[in-house]
């Protein structure tokens, strides 16, 4: 458990980070480590030590760091990348490095903080955790914050399922990402222009795993494609759902089951049909005329498909649908 005091130590006196550089020497030069320590290190100084700089701007590497755009604002570009993360321009950075120049994300920071938590070891035999951290925005809410990115030998997530609180009420979803919290803490002291990019966070000690085991990594805090209810923003949502493509189905979620369906034809669209029914678990809709798209989109954003796509030739005809397989 917490001992209820924490310590945030972000040492001063790291040189430029160039390619090839290793971190664990830089760090040890500045700062002793004890055991139960989260070492927390920006992004950006892993990837210039594992050479993820290019030369150019953040829109010619936007494309290969994307899996998918989210929402497009002017000239913001939300997208999810390969790590799973949602985030403007891909995570992708042009401060603090060369004019004409970029960073990118780690290929891996599961990966790299488990690199550096092994060394570590090897060369204190302190038993620490990693945290590898980038800032991001948070929907609905102004301003940004840091989060983990990466993460080797720490409890991501501290779940209190089955536990109660005080009063006796029993605790169902509470599961503070401690990760991301380390990592807001440590910004705190490492600034954004202080050129402190470690910090060592004492007093979480109960949250280090032992040395051979280096934990799930920040991979288990990103919520699986289609989970987290807000695959797109509002306008790609309409977009994405009138086109139909297949590929898009996962980021809209599992398929509402036939009572949601027949209850949403009936209820607030109801002016799109003249008769809806569910038919041992297929939905028949007859719209009226020109509300054929619109139901197909309908389905679609909701995990349905045509039992026999295109057979419907005018208003008078059925759409049979279906719930979508993947």
């Amino acid at each position: 458990m917490s001992s209820g005091e924490l310590r945030v130590v972000a040492p001063a006196g790291t040189p430029e980070v160039r390619p090839g550089d290793d971190l664990a020497e830089l760090l040890l030069g500045l700062v002793e480590l004890q055991d139960g320590d989260v070492v927390v290190v920006t992004s950006k100084v892993v990837s210039k030590s594992e050479g993820r700089l290019r030369a150019g701007s953040r829109e010619e590497s936007l494309a290969d760091e994307t899996v998918r755009v989210v929402a497009r604002r002017g000239p913001t570009t939300i997208v999810r990348t390969r790590h799973g993360l949602t985030m403007a321009a891909a995570g992708i950075d042009a401060s603090n490095v060369a004019v004409g120049t970029i960073v990118l994300l780690p290929l891996d920071p599961d990966d790299s903080a488990r690199r550096l938590r092994a060394a570590l070891r090897e060369r204190t035999g302190r038993t620490v955790a990693v945290v590898v951290t980038d800032t991001a925005g948070r929907a609905w809410r102004e301003g940004q914050t840091d989060i983990a990115v990466g993460a080797a030998g720490l409890r991501v997530l501290e779940s209190f399922e089955g536990r109660t609180d005080a009063h006796g009420n029993p605790l169902a979803v509470t599961a503070p990402a401690v990760a991301d919290e380390i990592a807001s803490m440590a910004e705190l002291a490492q600034g954004k222009l202080g050129g402190r990019p470690f910090a060592v966070v004492r007093g979480r000690a109960d949250l280090v795993l032992a040395p051979d085991d280096d934990g799930t990594g920040a991979r288990a805090l990103v919520r699986a494609e289609g989970a987290d209810l807000f695959g797109y923003g509002a306008r790609e949502a309409v977009v994405r759902a009138l086109a139909g493509h297949a590929a898009d189905r996962a980021p809209f979620g599992a398929p509402v089951d036939a009572e949601e369906l027949v209850a949403l034809l009936t209820g607030p669209l109801a002016g799109l049909v003249h008769e809806v029914a569910d038919e041992d678990g297929e939905v028949v809709v007859r719209p009226i005329a020109g509300a054929e798209q619109s139901v197909r989109a309908l389905a679609f954003a909701h995990g349905w498909q045509e039992a026999d796509p295109g057979t419907v030739a005018d208003s008078s005809a059925c759409l049979r649908l279906v719930p979508a397989t993947p």
